[in-house]
């Protein structure tokens, strides 16, 4: 085939499929506009997950008539003049591509109108083809409406993912740009329901508890920081509260959302030795930088950025959020007491269940674990559990670190972790309830509100008939707040939160929540949340209840993910280790 030019409606929508890849990259690309003329009030509609409709209008500069078809042309930009401003941008947008991308793969229609004219314009897109100016009356501002998204381009829109996931991504981009532009009023609307607004009066701390919850960002804690004319500002969490990714994990450079691997290292690198394994912060932090010092010009979506002095802004990043951690998290020190012996737990102990009721007694008949002599040598040795992978009847000894439990057996030494045990048992009995189709539900003295982010709700909200077969009992309560007005009696004592947090904060981008999600899954996620803690003191009694439970398990050996919830060191391994018999 010879070479030849392309088309320019072949050229425009190669160049559109750079800048707009979903719907939520339009909603990017308009916001970021509206901020660069300055508005103070930006409202967002959107309809079928922004696939028939995305309208974006703005109390900004507004765009002159005369200028209005020059707009929607590519490469039409009134932020740059010449190549070496490209090193010094202090706008969102700067390429001129936005609008022409937009405007090839849709329907696409223009309103706006400047202070000092006395009426507004309209010009109509579609597919890439202006049409005429058109006198129209418009307040001060910009509204721009994109119709029928990928309209022309329907190999793209086979490709779009399921409309909550489109939702979510959407109120994942607005919730950053609110909390980065607090002085900005926002307001987003999907069909007849409000998901988010906020108040624009500037305080983040409020947009955070409206979309985190007032408890949430009640904890959250404030990093302001200053360095050879670098700043660091926003929030970050303390180390009890954390999540299972690093979604929630948000940085701005110059009021640009970015995505850039040092920043999230250097953040994370301040929570070293403070966070479990797999778990991350919270956090929202703002960055300001001389526009000579960052090129932002290396990423299609201008999502990445490039640092002059990389090294320096990790290490700002690093000590400045470590700093903060320790200012608020001062490191606890251990004490004496947790090397005595205990007959009762101290009071600033906290046990997550109530064991009166998560624990079922045992038979009379079987042989109780709270036997203080082992087995003596004429006596026969206790029988295992006769399901594959049981384990025998263990006679327990005590706990390590608040977060092993040790035991013995009639062939040696049995280590358990109490989190990943507890987390089997309260599974095996949850489902072994749910098959009877009757699992027992409390109501909670006061009802518990919780408040989600946005996303978050969005994916909870068509589910909650589901989540109550599973003893819970829960209910919208205003935007984005449920009320949690009964758990299942196995969970009781429980947060009522983290149960809710659990089933939607791990789902993957193209995963729908929940419905995709078989029960056994379900159940596993909230197991893991309401289960007992590593570094959770426990008495004796709940000890042995504990130990009681994972031995009347059908799989005592794994967690419902598969993590091992012991480690047997037979008396073989033990006499090769002390030297007390020869390796064979």
């Amino acid at each position: 085939m010879p070479i030849r030019l392309l088309s320019s409606d072949v050229s425009s929508q190669i160049a559109a499929g750079e800048v707009v890849e979903r719907p939520a990259s339009v909603v990017k690309e308009l916001t970021e506009n509206s901020l660069d003329a300055g508005a103070k009030n930006i409202s967002i509609s959107i309809a079928d997950a922004g696939r028939t409709l995305v309208e974006i209008a703005d109390d900004g500069c507004g765009i002159p008539a005369n200028e209005l078809e020059l707009a929607a042309a590519r490469h039409a930009t009134s932020k740059l003049s010449q190549a070496a401003d490209l090193f010094l941008i202090a706008t969102l947008g700067f390429r001129g591509e936005a609008l022409a991308s937009i405007g090839s793969v849709s329907q696409m229609t223009i309103t706006s109108r400047v202070e000092s004219a006395k009426e507004g314009a309209r010009l109509k897109v579609e597919g890439g083809i202006s049409g005429k100016v058109e006198k129209v009356g418009a307040p001060v501002g910009t509204v721009l409406r994109v119709e029928n998204l990928f309209y022309n381009v329907p190999a793209r829109l086979k490709f779009l993912k399921t409309d909550m996931t489109e939702r979510r991504a959407i109120d994942s981009l607005v919730t950053r740009y609110a909390l980065a532009y607090p002085n900005v009023r926002f307001k987003v609307t999907d069909g007849n329901q409000v998901t988010l607004q906020t108040a624009g009066d500037g305080d983040r701390r409020a947009i955070l508890a409206a979309l985190y919850g007032v408890d949430v960002a009640k904890q959250m804690l404030e990093v302001m920081a200053q360095e050879d004319g670098i700043s660091l500002t926003g929030f970050i969490s303390p180390t009890s509260l954390t999540r299972s990714n690093r979604k929630e994990i948000t940085f701005f450079v110059n009021g640009r959302w970015v995505q850039e691997f040092s920043l999230t290292a250097a953040l994370l690198q301040a929570y070293h030795t403070l966070l479990m394994v797999g778990r991350y912060p919270l956090t929202a932090l703002f960055l300001e930088i001389a526009p000579e010092d960052v090129d932002v010009n290396v990423h299609p979506t201008k999502a990445e950025v490039r640092f002059k002095s990389q090294d320096k802004i990790f290490s700002f990043v690093q000590r400045s959020a470590r700093k903060a951690l320790l200012a608020y998290t001062p490191v606890a020190s251990v004490s004496p007491q947790l090397w005595g012996n205990r007959s009762a737990p101290t009071e600033r102990r906290e046990v997550g269940i109530d064991w009166s009721i998560a624990h079922d007694s045992v038979d009379s008949g079987q042989l109780s674990v709270d036997r203080e002599e082992p087995p003596t040598e004429n006596q026969q040795p206790p029988t295992t559990n006769p399901s594959f992978g049981g384990v025998p009847l263990l006679r327990l000894i005590g706990q390590i670190g608040s977060t092993y439990l040790v035991a013995e057996g009639p062939d040696g030494l049995y280590l358990i972790d109490q989190h990943a045990a507890h987390e089997r048992v309260l599974f095996e009995k949850l489902m072994a309830q749910r098959g009877t189709k009757n699992i027992p539900s409390q109501s909670l003295l006061a009802p518990e509100v919780v408040t989600l982010p946005p996303q978050s709700a969005k994916a909870l909200t068509p589910q909650l008939p589901f989540l109550n077969q599973f003893g819970f009992e829960v209910e919208e309560f205003g935007a984005n707040t449920f009320q949690v007005r009964a758990m299942p009696v196995l969970f009781a004592g429980g947060d009522p939160a983290s149960a809710l947090r659990a089933l939607v904060e791990d789902f993957e981008e193209d995963e729908t929540p929940l419905q995709s999600e078989v029960e056994a899954k379900l159940a596993a996620r909230v197991c893991k949340r309401l289960a007992v803690k590593g570094g959770q003191t426990l008495t004796n009694e709940e000890q042995r209840a504990l130990i009681n439970d994972l031995e009347n398990c059908q799989s005592p050996r794994t967690c419902p993910h598969g993590r091992p919830t012991m480690i047997h060191l037979s008396v073989d391994i033990l006499e090769k280790q002390f030297g007390r018999r020869g390796a064979r």
